[in-house]
């Protein structure tokens, strides 16, 4: 059968703009079977239990939990073909959460299996500590070879190698979308071209060398983080459409009647829509809000298009039914909502993440899960589909593998979910707040303003319009929730925040209101 995914740099890999997911792939996605909706040979159950798999991490920057073309809440034009399919080609984890949504401690979260509170790496501004663990040497010491390649983002500039690893490849801090530096095993090296072209190039030229182990490629793109810039070719892809504003965005009083002061105020920061489009003289880095939606969509499209590269070249090696491809952002990304624009807070478009997994012969196609699951469950996943355990010297991780309810065993799993986010010297519109989700109510405890809480449920309000942290009829519930929060931080040493001397640039200009 011919592959069904996406040629490399094909415009859209067939599809017209605004195309969900067909019934023609949720059909062979069900009758089928996997490995044949991707064009490899079903292994045999003995070889599937024998065989350890190979592992791919690729790991997006502010990628929406929503914008993935296949989801219904994703806007009508845009095209995500190649998530579409591995949606269908394996497991959508739909409640997939983050325990911090900020660059760093995410990706540190990714690496350890740790909360922020116990991994410490709290902003985006210093080095990961030194005694830190990363997963990937417990794969190492499993016997699995290992590369990073992408945008590293722990310690700020630092780009020198780091622990776990046998290959690295990384982009300096942020990085670049054109013409990207990379430290190439300690030497730096300049590549012409887009920054996900550039990435993908060296992520197929690793996989195409010859692996006497399995492996653990670990791939972070800089897409689609601000500013949002797709590949040449598709910048002015989605121009002519029409861009849907958020129900949260407009700066009425339905909309902030009852929200916490600093929700408003957030709105007049670099991180807020009112710090854009405010006149001639302001000298905003954000000018126009429906160019800079449209941008990111572009700059998505372009992201998927190299996933698509990837899961190509697996399959022309015949690597497919034996790797288990999983692909995640280390944040969401508001784009309106609440007047914001950029990740940090307790909100769903913040602390949202996609996350799909593909693996033939193991994870069932078209698999839909519900369970609500976080970024510090990956290390402890991945170890679990390797057979790899950590040695006993480890740091004891806080997630806990999902590889069970991937092959579709019913075992007990979390009821709630715990996050957290420190306030930053850097971008200090932004409080100090931890929150604690169920699959129906939201609680949010603000710390070090004078301001009140939040109180969210989102079965009746999904976007989190009406705070109903004064609702009598909450009481009750709202003091059994903010105790099971403070007793969980309290018991594993969540309690206990830092103070960091300041260190970076300070962005905290705010806007008048007009």
């Amino acid at each position: 059968m011919k592959s069904l995914f996406a040629s490399s740099h094909s415009q859209t890999g067939a599809s017209a703009p605004g195309v969900r997911l067909s019934a023609t792939i949720r059909a062979l996605a069900g009758g089928l079977g996997l490995c044949a909706l991707l064009g490899a040979p079903a292994l045999a159950p003995s070889l599937r239990a024998a065989a350890r798999p190979n592992l791919i991490l690729i790991l997006s920057d502010d990628h929406r939990y929503d914008f993935m073309s296949f989801m219904k809440q994703a806007p009508p034009f845009l095209e995500t073909p190649n998530l579409d399919r591995l949606a269908a080609a394996g497991a959508h984890l739909v409640n997939a959460f983050v325990a911090t949504s900020l660059c760093s401690p995410s990706r540190a979260s990714i690496l350890t299996g740790q909360y922020m509170h116990h991994h410490r790496v709290t902003d985006n501004q210093r080095p990961e500590p030194a005694d830190i663990r990363f997963f990937p040497e417990y794969l190492q010491q499993a016997g699995y070879e290992t590369a990073f390649i992408g945008k590293w983002h722990m310690g700020h500039e630092n780009d020198a190698p780091r622990k776990g690893f046998d290959y690295w490849a990384a982009l300096r801090g942020q990085g670049s979308y054109f013409n990207p530096t990379l430290n190439v095993n300690g030497a730096r090296k300049t590549f012409q071209g887009y920054s996900a072209d550039v990435l993908t190039d060296q992520a197929l030229a690793w996989l195409k060398r010859p692996h006497a182990k399995p492996f653990f490629l670990y791939l972070s793109y800089k897409a689609v983080h601000y500013p949002f810039r797709p590949a040449p070719r598709h910048l002015g892809r989605y121009r002519n459409a029409t861009v849907p504003y958020p129900e949260t965005m407009a700066n009425t009083e339905e909309n902030y009647l009852t929200q916490s002061r600093w929700i408003r105020e957030r709105r007049y920061s670099i991180h807020g829509i009112d710090h854009m489009e405010t006149g001639r003289y302001d000298h905003d880095p954000v000018p126009d809000f429906e160019e800079f939606y449209r941008h990111y969509c572009e700059t998505v499209h372009t992201l998927d298009e190299s996933i698509g590269r990837v899961v190509r070249a697996l399959e022309d090696a015949g690597l497919m039914q034996n790797t288990v491809l999983i692909y995640t952002s280390d944040n969401g990304f508001a784009l309106g909502e609440h007047g914001f624009y950029d990740k940090r807070d307790a909100f769903e478009a913040s602390i949202r993440v996609p996350l799909l997994v593909c693996a033939p012969g193991r994870v069932a196609p078209g698999s839909r899960l519900a369970a609500m699951v976080q970024n510090i469950d990956l290390a402890p996943t991945l170890l679990d589909a390797a057979g790899a355990r950590p040695p006993k010297d480890a740091p004891p991780m806080d997630g806990r593998s999902f590889w069970p309810l991937l092959l579709g065993r019913k075992v007990p799993w979390r009821d709630h979910i715990l996050y957290e986010y420190y306030w930053e010297w850097n971008f200090p519109a932004t409080p100090t707040q931890f929150a604690i989700r169920t699959d129906r109510y939201k609680y949010i405890f603000y710390h070090g303003v004078w301001d009140r809480n939040g109180f969210y449920d989102l079965q009746t309000d999904p976007y989190e319009r009406h705070n109903l942290i004064d609702v009598p009829a909450f009481r009750e519930l709202i003091g059994e929730l903010r105790g099971k929060l403070f007793d969980e931080l309290e018991q594993s040493g969540g309690l206990q925040m830092p103070l960091r001397r300041p260190a970076g640039e300070r962005l905290d200009a705010r806007k008048l209101r007009r």
